[in-house]
């Protein structure tokens, strides 16, 4: 017998082959960028284009994955003696940091030539964070988790200040690196007395452990608290909050709206496999604490929305609060509330998304397109761009029919159900604030004379991406039912 196959066997491959397409994929990039194709205008659209195959084989295999599990009617395939499982919910978040990816790599070209830094290792980069979000939604062991998370987060630290020449890019990136690594440590301490209590990694064994310990040991409390700021930091949750403000604006827009969408929905995934694995025994002491973080959120992200002159920082305090709301749908921990969480994931990442690419399409040599007064005539600029942004908005707005709707219904009916009644109340003022800020920016598009006249930069990968998340926003609203099983098939896990 190969002593090889003791160690790594068919199933492992099987279950890994997603994270190894795209990892090779991205390594390949590199050195097409660097050795292999020695022109330097060929590579700047081969490149882009490189990486759709990538892309292609990781969905491939993600559907083989998902078509073995239909067939075989099972519920999960584990590898690595337990350390990655293939469930439903894991398929359901890789299909999203697919998608995300895709629509990051289409829309790059365009921008990356603007901003004069059009460079191999952005599309690698783009790949093998979407290797580490593959393993923090099939991790099932703290060390393979964790070692997802910083991979995630190395390629995001980069990523982020990618403007080399540009010293916002540069300050954000150095803010996000030194408050990234302070909240990893945290988190590797709350892992480390989770194995300390329970002599295991795997999060099963630990599950099993601490459901025999009093919630309000004081062993259990430091460690879920400790555990939970490092994985509140990720998703920006108040008061770990502040990195992403600064960040948002320095990146390059491309990477704000990746690290917007796939960036949350990766620890997201991470965040619900914890607490609702190992630490579910001890909700009685976590549930309080979260439910406060959610409020504080909510308040902190809506409120400085208001004031924010700069969209890209509107945004990202949009995205603070929309993390609180996708956190209601954790304290209610009842199947509405984990399948709210799913559906909020799905539509924010192209309302989001779309957003963002909106601001990309405002950028050119001599204007960051940025702030709310570029915005003002868009209408008359470019009317299939204002109408677009319009979409995304209200459905960022959680206005019916769009898709953002769905997700804020589900969530308010998840705390109605399990009699969270004073949250629901608190999330839907903040509805009101939050159509308040959204509708500065409509009112600049619709109501305000242009203050600029040139056309708006535009490519075929971004007009593409902008039609398919302004269908889907609408689609997910109006005929909700193919997404809401898509959702519900996040609940096995």
């Amino acid at each position: 017998m190969n002593p090889i196959s003791q160690y790594y066997t068919a199933t492992d491959h099987f279950v890994l082959v997603p994270a190894i397409m795209l990892a090779l994929f991205g390594c390949a990039i590199l050195l097409l960028d660097t050795w292999i194709i020695p022109n330097p205008s060929q590579r700047k659209w081969l490149l882009p284009v490189f990486v759709l195959p990538g892309l292609g084989l990781t969905g491939f295999a993600l559907w083989r994955q998902q078509a073995f599990l239909a067939a075989s009617g099972s519920a999960e395939i584990t590898a690595f003696q337990g350390a990655l499982t293939v469930d439903g919910f894991s398929l359901f978040f890789n299909w999203v940091f697919l998608i995300a990816s895709l629509i990051v790599a289409l829309v790059s070209y365009k921008y990356l030539e603007i901003e004069g830094e059009h460079h191999g290792e952005y599309y690698g980069l783009i790949l093998l964070a979407q290797s580490g979000m593959f393993f923090l939604a099939t991790g099932t062991d703290l060390v393979t988790l964790f070692i997802g998370l910083e991979l995630m987060a190395l390629c995001f630290y980069i990523l982020v200040g990618f403007l080399r020449t540009d010293k916002r890019s540069n300050e954000a990136a150095m803010k996000y690196l030194i408050l990234g690594a302070f909240s990893s440590g945290f988190l590797a301490y709350g892992f480390s007395l989770l194995y300390g209590m329970t002599g295991s990694t795997k999060l099963r064994d630990i599950a099993s452990t601490l459901a025999m310990r009093d919630a309000w040991d004081p062993m259990v409390f430091l460690a879920m608290a400790t555990t939970a700021v490092g994985l509140l930091f990720k998703i920006s949750a108040v008061p770990f909050h502040m990195w992403a403000p600064d960040a948002y604006e320095g990146a390059p827009t491309t990477v704000t709206a990746y690290l917007s969408v796939a960036s949350k929905a990766a620890s997201f995934a991470f965040l619900l496999r914890i607490f609702m694995g190992p630490l579910a025994a001890s909700r009685a002491s976590w549930e309080p604490l979260l439910s406060i973080v959610a409020i504080l959120t909510m308040t902190v992200g809506n409120l400085a929305a208001i004031s924010q002159n700069n969209v890209k920082r509107l945004l990202a305090y949009s995205s603070i609060s929309h993390a609180g709301y996708m956190l209601l749908g954790l304290i209610a921990g009842n199947p509405t509330g984990i399948k709210g969480v799913s559906v909020y994931v799905l539509v924010y990442v192209f309302m989001n998304l779309g957003a963002f690419l909106v601001v990309v399409a405002l950028r050119r040599k001599d204007l960051l397109g940025e702030d709310v007064e570029d915005l003002a005539g868009l209408i008359h600029r470019s009317p299939g761009y204002a109408i677009l942004m319009l979409v995304f908005l209200l459905s960022l707005a959680g206005i019916p029919p769009t898709a953002g709707f769905l997700g804020k219904y589900y969530i308010f009916l998840s705390l109605v159900e399990t009699g969270h009644y004073l949250l629901a109340v608190v999330g839907t003022l903040y509805v009101a604030v939050a159509v308040y800020y959204y509708f500065r920016l409509v009112r600049s598009m619709f109501q305000t004379d242009a203050s600029v006249t040139e056309p708006l930069a535009t490519s075929l990968g971004l007009r593409v991406s902008l039609a398919a998340s302004a269908a889907l926003t609408l689609a997910i609203g109006i005929y909700p039912e193919p997404f809401l099983r898509l959702a519900q098939s996040s609940l096995t896990r």
